[in-house]
C-alpha cells in the first residue's frame, strides 16, 4: 500500500484482507454494495437484447418461429 497525493492504493489482496477484518454486518454492507454495482443497467446489453427481441418477433410474424403457449411454459 502506498500513498500519493492523499490517495491510498491497495492491491486486491489487501482490500480483501481489510474487508475480512470487518465485522460480519460491515462485510455484508460491502457485499451488498458490490452486488448492486454489478446489477446496474448496461446500455450495450440492453441494445443487444432489444435487437434480438425484434428479430424473434419478426421471425414469429413471418411464420419462421413457432410460439409456445404460456400454459406449457408455466
Amino acid at each position: 500500500m502506498f500513498k500519493e497525493k492523499g490517495v491510498i492504493e491497495m492491491s486486491n489482496k489487501e482490500i480483501l484482507e481489510q474487508a475480512m477484518a470487518l465485522k460480519p454486518e460491515e462485510r455484508l454492507m460491502i457485499v451488498e454494495g458490490l452486488l448492486k454495482s454489478l446489477d446496474e443497467p448496461d446500455q450495450k446489453i440492453d441494445e443487444i437484447w432489444a435487437e434480438e427481441a425484434e428479430k424473434r418477433l419478426k421471425a414469429y410474424r413471418e411464420g419462421r418461429l413457432e410460439g409456445i403457449p404460456m400454459e406449457e411454459i408455466l
